[in-house]
Order: structure tokens, then C-alpha cells, then sequence
């Protein structure tokens, strides 16, 4: 994921990049991730709205909808976004018990599609809803050129020092996930500080020790925000990227499961 960051923007790869191997194969991820409307499986769990639409790209929030619906206790999934039956709008949320954003692009390039939105999901969330964000979507999390719901910093990982990974092509990390080596999908993610005024719940770091996943309170509500990709599943991985460990969605199922623990508080 390129992002934008404070001082200035980030230019895309010019590489082959899971979002190109992605675009060609999103019918295909989409069937894997979340077959037929999203959430048909699940009718009668709660409602969690993802996002879909120019500030994302296909495959992305399929996969988002893939981990919440097979989740241990699984959600009824529905996109929200300008070509969906659902918007991203008060109206909509007042309906969910949680909001997810995806992975995109970058910063630049969504913001400019959901500024008009970030009132909404402050409200939702503040009100007790719950907000994800993977990648991209964690760093709009923030309060700068994002919703606001996270007071702490969303900052690019790649750019901290002693950082494993340098550029923003698409690669495997390592992470310390609650005292367990594990491996994951990344692709430009950010590190977070803790929100200033509370504790948050650290469930990942990198190897430099800065913070690559949390769950915080935001309001009566929670945020839960990743930079790697626990949702990730074997369509990302397109040839000469493997993950060492396998496809695992265990550190995306405790993101969610922490989430609506401290939701429900």
C-alpha cells in the first residue's frame, strides 16, 4: 500500500503489485473470500458494513468480508460506497455494529473520496460502533487526512529505523503477535503510537518493537487497526511470494474478536 504521509506523497511502484494481479483475478477472490452477497451465510449476526468502492481496490474488501464472516463468531457482511445499495452515511451505520475500511491506495487518492463521510463514522463510533482498518484503512483512522477516531500516529513502518522492509512492494513481515513469531502479508502498512490519552491493547509488533497492531477505545466505541494484512488470503500471493508460515487468519480473527470485546466493555 503507497501511501501519502505527512510531508508529502508517496509515488506508486511501477512493479507487478497484488493490486494488478488482483484487478484480473477479483471475481475469482471475491467468490474465495465472501461467495455470493456478502454476509448470506450469516444471516442473523451482527451486521458489519465494508467498505467498497474508488477509495479501495478489488480483492481488498472481498477478503475484509471473507475474515469477518468466517470469523469464530462470524458477522452478517454488507458493502457500503457510492455503487453499492448501501452508502457510507449515518443512516447506513446506525444499522451496523461495526465498520471496516480496507486496503487501497494511497492516502492522496481515497481521502478526497470520504472526507465528506468522517463526521458520520466519528458519530457511529463514539456512539459504540466499532471501526477497522487494514492498512490503508488504518491510516485513515487518524486524525490527520482521516476519520479522526484514532488520537494516536498511523506512520509509515518502511520509513522508521531498522525497519526489514524498505520499499512498497508487496512482501512478507515479521511480526511478534502476542509473544509468537508469526508472518505476514505487508505492503507499505504503518506503525502506531498509542493513543496519548488511554492504553491500548498492543496485539502485534514489528522487529523494531513499534506497534503494527491494536485495538483502542475511541468514545463508548472501539478501533482496531493493523498495518500488515491478517486478511490476506492465497489470491494475494501472486508468483515468487510465499508465506512461510501459510495462509492464517488467526491474528486476523483476534483483531476482530479484541475489537468487539472492547466494544462491548
Amino acid at each position: 500500500m503507497e501511501v501519502s504521509d505527512i510531508h508529502g506523497g508517496g509515488q506508486r511502484s511501477g512493479g507487478t503489485t497484488r493490486r494488478r494481479f488482483l484487478i484480473g483475478s477479483a471475481l475469482t477472490a471475491a467468490t474465495i473470500a465472501g461467495a455470493g452477497p456478502a454476509g448470506a451465510r450469516h444471516r442473523g449476526y451482527p451486521l458489519a458494513l465494508v467498505y467498497r468502492g474508488p477509495a479501495s481496490v478489488p480483492g481488498c474488501p472481498e477478503a475484509v468480508a471473507g475474515l469477518l464472516e468466517s470469523c469464530p463468531t462470524p458477522y452478517t457482511v454488507r458493502y457500503c460506497g457510492p455503487d453499492e445499495r448501501r452508502q457510507l452515511s449515518s443512516a447506513s451505520l446506525a444499522q451496523a455494529s461495526l465498520f471496516a475500511q480496507p486496503g487501497g491506495g494511497s492516502i492522496a487518492d481515497a481521502w478526497p473520496h470520504l472526507r465528506d463521510h468522517a463526521a458520520a463514522v466519528r458519530g457511529f463510533v463514539a456512539g459504540g460502533g466499532a471501526y477497522l482498518g487494514f492498512c490503508l484503512g488504518a491510516y485513515l483512522a487518524a486524525e490527520r487526512w482521516g476519520y479522526g477516531v484514532f488520537s494516536g500516529e498511523a506512520v509509515r513502518y518502511i520509513r522508521s529505523p531498522g525497519s526489514t522492509v524498505q520499499d512498497t512492494d508487496d512482501t512478507i513481515v515479521d511480526i511478534d503477535w502476542r509473544g509468537e513469531h508469526k508472518t505476514m502479508y505487508f505492503q507499505d502498512g504503518p506503525q502506531f503510537t498509542s493513543p496519548p490519552e488511554a492504553s491500548a491493547a498492543v496485539l502485534g509488533r514489528y522487529n523494531t518493537g513499534a506497534i503494527a497492531a491494536l485495538v483502542a477505545a475511541y468514545g463508548s466505541g472501539a478501533v482496531g487497526l493493523v498495518g500488515p494484512h491478517p486478511e490476506a488470503n492465497r489470491w494475494w500471493y501472486g508468483p515468487g511470494l510465499t508465506n512461510p508460515q501459510g495462509i492464517d487468519f488467526s491474528m486476523g480473527y483476534d483483531l476482530v474478536t479484541t475489537t468487539a470485546a472492547v466494544q462491548y466493555a
